[in-house]
């Protein structure tokens, strides 16, 4: 009988041997070289845990604030471990590898440390401890970074909780938090992670941009942010809607730039992001429910709480619930100038968020839609809608003002609206702002006239 045909793709059989081959059992250099650095690895930890002062010393200063000399004294101690050791046998490049390891996982967060130093770096994506993807100017790549184990990146993220005095187990799977250095961090692990733990970091800018940097990245035009620092600058009640990563915080923070250095500034955040400049600001910050189920304290709560401290202007990083009818409340009675940012995909789209975040109230769940609507009109003044785009660009598509209701619904005019066959932002000639008395009360009447001016100049 013939024997049967190879398929392409089958493997091929092994050549005939007189014996077994035992040379496959043999651990490759590469793999050699693995197994000796994580037995050294262990080694190493072990030994750490007896020095309970160094690594006390060295947790206590983790951060991008810590000093110098604790992460120098733990190198110093895996050094002296490594030199007296005489089973640890590593070559220079092993131990250097080594060292750097510990210091890392111990003083550290593991292999994220050099992702996080990395200014190019905006947001890193640990999906599981087999894979590490980064976002670089937009884009999206795959890293070699891993974890050692599953075990190892659930120590990262407790220790990342753990620092804003939160938990995350089987028990509290989720957690917003915040890394020492303002960098914004999601945890999500097993159970309802099915392949295991995923771990989000937005990284905190060191530098804060402005509206000029925005335009020397194509966000918007010259003249549309000298209409938005005005904007900021006036006594506008402002909504800032987009896509997740679309920009909505940074230009929250570079409109917030314009506000008068007088006034007194009350933020609410989920997890403090915004990086106001001025010297009068109380920032503010819920806080999810302990393990017992108790102590939350709600958005809602915060941004009462803020009316009480006699605030100028109130921002809301971001409105998700039914907080929104307390900041359109606030925009109502004497705090003019508040701002807020929501997710929504264009104005009229944030528009129906915001209804249906303040429906979640029940003094509104019979209410009429005109109703609603009638009430955001008479409270807010402009919409500004962020993108990011395919390529990774994040630019402004549309600032749009609220010109009071057509038919059941609040009406708004589009001053300046992208162009996505130009990529570009222009101006929506044809109206005058209804805003320049607004303008006009902190001496920008003249300049809004000209960036208007400017504008229809370029636009022609």
């Amino acid at each position: 009988m013939d024997a049967p045909r190879r398929r392409l793709f089958d493997p091929a059989p092994p050549p005939p041997s007189a014996g077994p081959d035992l040379r496959s059992s043999a651990p490759s250099p590469s793999a050699a070289a693995q197994a000796r650095h994580d037995a050294a690895y262990d080694h190493v930890c072990a030994r750490l845990m007896d020095m309970v002062d160094v690594v006390a010393e060295t947790t206590e200063a983790r951060g991008p604030g810590r000093p110098v000399g604790a992460r120098a004294r733990l190198r110093e101690a895996v050094a002296g471990i490594l030199d007296t050791d005489p089973a640890l046998i590593l070559n220079s490049a092993e131990r250097d590898a080594l060292i750097a390891e510990v210091v890392a996982d111990v003083g550290g967060f593991g292999p994220l440390e050099a992702l996080l130093a990395d200014e190019d770096v905006t947001e890193i994506m640990v999906n599981t401890h087999r894979a590490v993807f980064v976002e670089r100017r937009g884009r999206i790549s795959r890293t070699d970074v891993r974890f050692r184990s599953e075990e190892a990146l659930l120590r990262v993220c407790r220790k990342m909780a753990e620092g804003v005095g939160r938990r995350v187990d089987s028990f509290t799977p989720t957690c917003d938090a915040r890394l020492p250095d303002g960098s914004r961090i999601n945890i999500v692990v097993p159970p309802i992670a099915v392949d295991g733990t995923h771990l989000t970091i937005r990284k905190f800018r060191r530098e804060t941009l402005s509206l000029d940097d925005l335009v020397a990245l194509g966000s918007l035009t010259g003249e549309a942010a000298e209409v938005l620092r005005i904007i900021g600058r006036s006594p506008l009640n402002v909504l800032i809607a987009g896509g997740t990563g679309s920009g909505k915080t940074t230009l929250l923070n570079c409109l917030s730039a314009s506000i008068d250095p007088a006034e007194r500034i009350i933020t609410c955040e989920d997890t403090a992001e915004l990086q106001l400049r001025q010297d009068n600001v109380v920032r503010l910050e819920t806080r999810p429910a302990s393990t017992e189920g108790t102590a939350a304290v709600a958005m809602r709560d915060v941004l009462r709480n803020a009316l009480r401290m006699k605030p100028n202007r109130v921002i809301v990083g971001e409105v998700r619930g039914a907080e929104a009818l307390d900041l359109i409340q606030a925009m109502n009675i004497g705090h003019a100038g508040s701002m807020g940012t929501i997710h929504a995909n264009d104005p009229r789209g944030a528009l129906s968020r915001l209804e249906t975040c303040m429906r979640e109230n029940i003094s509104l769940q019979a209410a009429s839609s005109a109703q609603i609507q009638r009430l955001l009109a008479d409270c807010l003044n402009i919409l500004v809608q962020t993108q990011q785009l395919h390529g990774g660009r994040r630019v402004v598509t549309h600032i749009s003002e609220v010109v009071g209701m057509a038919g059941d619904r609040v009406a708004l005019a589009d001053l300046f609206q992208f162009d996505f066959r130009s990529a570009r932002l222009r101006f929506v000639p044809g109206r005058a702002p209804g805003f320049f008395a607004q303008a006009e009360q902190v001496g920008e009447g003249d300049a809004l006239a000209e960036a208007l001016r400017q504008a229809e100049e370029a636009q022609s």
